[in-house]
């Protein structure tokens, strides 16, 4: 089996303790900041929607100015979002290379995106829900983390599915520049070098990590939805 794998992939074997430490750093990665950004996320977005107009505690001046902070962030393309955050990445963590590099744009990369899924999620839930709270005399406060997170469970579920999918795909541009993982991994010995089999079995392992957080977010949600 190992030398049947020899002759099918070399590079790949010769390479393997490397392949670990990019499969290892990509995991570390897209974990610290899918978490960091869930919890900077899902209450920017639970700002913005309680915050609009009509809504519980409406404020045009916030929602506006957070929504558009937001909106910059989100309509910058990951790569150049990489770059102009240059000097804050040095300031937070001590470098721009590496796992330490990565994690910050990727933080700021999701945040927005999350905050808007979650500010969706939570428009979808019925408002007769919200008015009988209300009517029971619960507070705002109340409201938010009794009815609104409650109910908007499942689409924070989905909302938090698609944005660790969508930083998969981030952490692998972020190693083009040399922020560590699989991406990394894939263009400083696949790439560079012409080695087709590192970069087949690199892009497969990604796939197949999509997949598996895919596949564990559908089986939450199902379970969640009612």
């Amino acid at each position: 089996m190992v030398e049947f794998l020899k002759q099918l992939m070399p590079n790949v074997i010769n390479l393997f303790p490397d392949l670990v430490k990019a499969f290892n750093d990509t995991i570390a990665m897209v974990t610290i900041a899918g978490f960091i950004a869930a919890l900077l996320g899902v209450p920017i977005g639970v700002i913005l929607t309680v915050t609009r107009e009509n809504n519980l505690m409406e404020n045009k001046l916030l929602n506006s100015v957070l929504g558009k902070v937001v909106n910059t962030f989100r309509s910058l393309p990951f790569v150049i979002l990489l770059t102009a955050i240059i000097p804050i990445t040095r300031f937070l963590v001590g470098t721009t290379i590496g796992l330490k590099g990565a994690v910050v744009p990727l933080i700021f990369a999701s945040t927005p995106f999350v905050a808007r899924q979650i500010e969706s999620a939570l428009l979808e839930v019925d408002k007769g829900v919200i008015e009988a709270a209300k009517s029971m005399g619960s507070s705002p406060f109340q409201i938010i983390y009794r009815v609104l997170l409650v109910e908007a469970l499942p689409g924070i579920i989905y909302a938090l599915t698609i944005t660790t999918v969508s930083l998969i795909g981030f952490s692998a541009v972020a190693g083009t520049v040399g922020g560590g993982g699989l991406g990394d991994f894939a263009i400083r010995y696949g790439y560079q070098y012409f080695r087709t089999d590192v970069m087949v079995v690199t892009t497969i392992i990604l796939l197949l990590i999509v997949n598996v957080v895919q596949t564990v977010g559908d089986y939450l949600l199902k379970r969640l939805s009612h």
